[in-house]
């Protein structure tokens, strides 16, 4: 009996990779960077279990490199050094294929930068996370970005033809059929669920693989539907103050598997887009969940994402902090830019009327001509605000006018 199944029928060349048309497919433009020898650094990132490492070895294998695979939750800096300086001077460069690499410290990713820049090696990533929210801009920048999907059915047909290829078993229909839906388009689970089950018995029952697995895999961050739709109407729930919804989407993302601290990103981020100064207490909640479940993980964290998203729905919502500086941006890379006014620079030169000597505000320049960004649209504590402001403004020049 042939061990370790993920191995043994792992793809050698980019033609027997399953699935991922859009990257093996002749007239994609990633196998045509690979014919041509012509490969950049890149992230794959996308579901476990559907060939992104498997590719990796593929591309140093079509371009002979000296490979080193490497797990971003165990490397460390010098090693990385140590790899790099093995080779410089060499023709060939490495490709270095780190796992996880959203998992990389900031410091470790800001080590990689340099010998990117420099192509002292060729660096490819594999993440199951969006690079998106994970990577600095720096590495991206640097990086193509391929995205992977989770396998089709007939793609785990084929997985599957290939095992019959070799061993001489039998599988029973409705065994069959739960072998590949309970997988959830992760072929490394398929392979390994079969392999044990093959230890049991040749004939493979629907009985022999419940008692294996007994529920099918959760798709959690590996599938479309859980992650980028799924985080999605939960957003979108909670930015139309749908409790219950909104609970829902989250609980269907906890059960998946998927990490609390990507669900707890997303709503410091909605609590500034889209609840903003309405309830300035929202971002300080929203942090706060995400660092108390960066330090406590599943399963309390999901009571404090509950918490934060029931807060969060039931606020008032205001959007002008977002559309502000949008509007503040899109002049700034549209328009001319002004001058600073003299008085305004540093240091501060005779002029500047400084507005604690004037009771909190004075009127003067602060721009060549004004600008209008920022729309008060008098939600919840944003009407506090306006009148704050207003006052300031009035005080002032009542007490001028005197």
């Amino acid at each position: 009996m042939i061990n370790n199944f993920a191995l043994f029928f792992r793809p050698k060349t980019i033609e027997e990779l399953s699935g991922q048309a859009h990257l093996s497919g002749e007239s994609s433009p990633f196998r045509k960077l690979l014919k041509s020898g012509s490969m950049s650094h890149s992230l794959f990132f996308g579901p476990a279990g559907v060939g992104k490492t498997t590719l990796a070895r593929i591309v140093a294998q079509a371009l002979q490199l000296p490979f080193y695979e490497l797990d971003a939750t165990s490397i460390k800096v010098d090693e990385i050094r140590k790899i790099l300086a093995q080779h410089r001077g060499a023709l060939q460069k490495p490709l270095l294929f780190i796992d996880e690499i959203h998992r990389l410290s900031k410091t470790q990713q800001e080590v990689l930068l340099l010998p990117m820049e420099n192509h002292e090696a060729i660096v490819i990533g594999a993440s199951t996370e969006n690079p998106y929210f994970v990577l600095s801009s720096g590495i991206r920048s640097r990086m193509m970005l391929f995205e992977f999907y989770p396998l089709e059915r007939a793609d785990m047909e084929a997985i599957l033809s290939r095992v019959h290829d070799k061993i001489d078993f039998m599988i029973d229909d409705d065994a069959h059929s739960y072998l590949i839906s309970s997988s959830a388009g992760d072929s490394r689970s398929l392979l390994n669920l079969l392999e044990f089950a093959l230890k049991v018995d040749l004939h493979v029952t629907l009985e022999t693989l419940k008692a294996l697995r007994p529920s099918a895999l959760k798709d959690g961050v590996s599938s479309d539907n859980t992650h980028y739709n799924l985080i999605s109407a939960m957003i979108k729930s909670v930015r139309g103050s749908d409790v219950n919804a909104a609970l829902y989407y989250l609980a269907r993302l906890i059960d998946g598997g998927e990490s609390p601290d990507f669900i707890a990103r997303r709503l410091v981020v909605l609590a500034s887009e889209d609840i903003g100064n309405a309830n300035p207490n929202a971002l300080n909640l929203a942090s706060s969940t995400l660092l108390s479940v960066s330090k406590i993980g599943y399963p309390e964290a999901r009571i404090i994402l509950s918490q934060c998203l029931i807060y969060l729905a039931c606020c008032p919502k205001s959007n002008s902090a977002y559309n502000a500086i949008n509007n503040a941006l899109a002049y700034v890379k549209n328009e001319k830019a002004f001058n600073v006014p003299e008085h305004l620079k540093s240091p501060s030169p005779k002029g500047y009327l400084y507005p604690h000597d004037f009771g909190g505000w004075v009127e003067q320049e602060y721009l060549e001509k004004p600008l209008h960004f920022y729309d008060n649209v008098s939600i919840g504590f944003e009407k506090t605000m306006a009148e704050w402001l207003e006052k300031i403004k009035n005080k002032n020049k009542t007490s001028t006018h005197k």
